[in-house]
């Protein structure tokens, strides 16, 4: 049933689409939905559902077999669940937790739970015993959807909560199957009615985020700072009615929230999702082109690991290529731009916002910067020590959304934690703890986490610019750069290096990445230490430098003779000196 705010939402959505290739107008002039009742699932993914035979989600298994969705399916589909769902005593404000990968029955019980007005805590299905239990006591959760292949997970979990298993039968579980079996006497074919309006306001989604330094916080989001709030990220991703979408994120973690559900459904797009167990480069691109997309979007490590097969040999349908998670390094590219002609689009967001900043299409992409604020986002550069907004050519502070009129897509707080949400929102701003610099045309610039970027020698080093280097030699796949504790200098900075295929963790394979850093890094941006080894890395795949900064402090702080076992020192080479 069309609403005001479906129209107020499809008013908006309109303007971004006719604006796709001029950002400043959309940011300017975005007629910013309001509404104060809003439930995604009923006021828009509905409305453009039914009666919609178009692919609205395309899974491909590993072994190659398609599984189509269409819109209208999945809008009767969803239905069956939440009515089912509502007889097993799922009520408005429940807590579910979901811990699903890349199956049909994900997206019906996302959309299921939203026409319930249920609150939705997605989840991985990596996630060890002492982390359901985390999820589950923490997150208050009344009931738990999961693949039959993880509860034994839960056989410890405290709580009377419901348990539903999605797969093979499980003892003690009830089969998810039965929403549309009717094998438990439910009638699946039963009309499914809301039991009322949905407020604006309401609890959707709580995240827990991956926790690179501490414990995980659960993020709240709103009935509207996700669902219309990506808009935005539908916007940065050139998103339009009838293309493809792929994106590569795991169940659980925002991102596939944002690129494999509101963003391309906001679009009208093909949600399109390759299975694999294990990243493979090339039948991702076989199946890329097989399949025609249109579209992707992937973190930093894939773009890595594609860049390592000759590109050019697929011929792919892509018109938007784009980078997720963290910073894409210089390098990578310019190796897809000369592989396909696309320039991958670089952006910036968090589980507490949507996507803020980007490049969107046809902008200048200016390289290394990660773009300017996008539609429903002011975004400032703040001082991290006087906390006073940084102006001018070159200004480089914290990146921060003004709450003066609040970001669309800014999450409401952190659950349970009224200290560290007054942190992030203090002075009439949200924080987001990262750094970035902004040019004359307000282009935006990553520099690094603000408690990533570090001094040697009394000079302010962004690890992000080092990595950037450190990754354009043929030897290095992956590079973090942490301090490293010096008698002189106080640190040094060191880089823990991943080695790309062929290449071994030698004498003269540090000696040449040194030697290629020293040719293009300023001196007192060196790298002065370098080791082969593992990067340490969130189950969302992040780098954890806090991991290897408390190691540098293990091995160096006070014994400059601690060593790493392939770890070497630039004293180490006679043969640099003077270079």
């Amino acid at each position: 049933m069309t609403t005001g705010a479906t129209e107020a939402f499809r008013a908006a959505r309109d303007f971004l689409l006719e604006h796709r290739e001029d950002q400043p107008t959309a940011c300017r002039d975005f007629p910013r939905p309001d509404p104060t009742e809003f439930n995604w699932a009923l006021d828009w993914f509905d409305v453009i559902a039914r009666g919609n035979d178009t692919t609205a989600l395309w899974i491909v298994a590993e072994d190659g077999t398609d599984t189509k969705v269409s819109f209208d399916e999945l809008a009767r589909r969803s239905d069956r669940v939440a009515g089912w769902l509502r007889a097993r005593g799922v009520r408005r404000g429940d807590r579910v937790l979901l811990v699903l990968g890349n199956r049909v029955e994900l997206w019906e019980a996302m959309l299921a739970a939203m026409k319930l007005g249920a609150v939705i805590i997605p989840a991985t299905t990596m996630l060890a015993p002492a982390d359901l239990t985390d999820r589950v006591t923490r997150g208050d959760v009344a009931h738990v959807i999961a693949e039959s292949a993880v509860t034994p997970g839960f056989a410890e979990v405290p709580g009377a909560w419901t348990r539903i298993a999605v797969g093979e039968p499980t003892p003690g579980w009830l089969s998810f199957a039965a929403a549309h079996d009717g094998s438990d006497g439910h009638d699946a074919d039963a009309v499914f009615v809301p039991d009322g309006p949905t407020a604006a306001t309401d609890p959707l989604l709580l995240y827990f985020t991956s926790g690179t330094t501490a414990q995980p916080k659960l993020v709240g989001h709103t009935q509207t700072s996700y669902p219309i709030g990506h808009l935005s990220t539908m916007y940065w991703l050139g998103l339009r009615p009838g293309d493809t979408h792929l994106n590569i994120s795991s169940p659980g973690w925002a991102k596939h929230a944002w690129s494999n559900f509101f963003a391309p459904w906001n679009a009208g797009a093909t949600i399109l999702i390759v299975r694999q167990e294990r990243f493979a480069a090339r039948p991702l691109l076989d199946t890329m082109v097989r399949c025609g997309a249109t579209s992707f979007c992937a973190p930093p490590t894939v773009w890595r690991m594609l860049v390592q097969e000759d590109l050019g040999a697929w011929r792919t349908a892509l018109r938007e290529v784009i980078g997720a998670g963290e910073p894409l390094n210089p390098e990578v590219i310019e190796q897809v731009r000369t592989a396909w002609g696309l320039t991958i689009r670089d952006g910036f967001g968090q589980t507490e916002t949507t996507a803020q900043i980007g490049n969107a299409p046809g902008q200048e992409v200016r390289p290394g910067s990660m773009g300017r604020p996008l539609p429903g986002y002011t975004v400032a550069l703040v001082d991290p020590i006087s906390g006073e907004v940084v102006t001018g050519t070159d200004a480089e502070g914290e990146i921060c959304l003004e709450l003066a009129a609040r970001p669309l897509g800014l999450m409401t707080g952190y659950l349970d934690d009224p200290e560290r949400t007054a942190e992030s929102m203090r002075h009439g701003f949200y924080h987001t703890g990262d750094v970035g610099t902004r040019d004359a045309d307000g282009y935006i610039t990553y520099v690094g986490r603000s408690d990533d970027v570090f001094k040697a020698s009394d000079y302010r080093i962004s690890p992000f610019e080092l990595e950037s280097v450190l990754i354009e030699h043929e030897a290095v796949a992956e590079a973090a750069v942490v301090p490293s504790p010096d008698p002189v200098r106080l640190a040094v900075p060191k880089a823990y290096v991943v080695l790309a295929p062929g290449h071994e963790p030698t004498r003269e394979t540090a000696l040449s990445v040194l030697r290629h850093a020293r040719a293009v890094l300023s001196p007192y941006k060196r790298v002065r230490r370098i080791e082969f080894a593992e990067l340490p890395k969130t189950i969302s795949g992040k780098i954890r430098r806090v991991e290897l900064r408390g190691r540098e402090r293990e091995l160096h702080d006070g014994d400059q003779a601690g060593r790493g076992e392939l770890e070497w020192f630039e004293e180490d080479f006679p043969e640099l000196k003077g270079n």
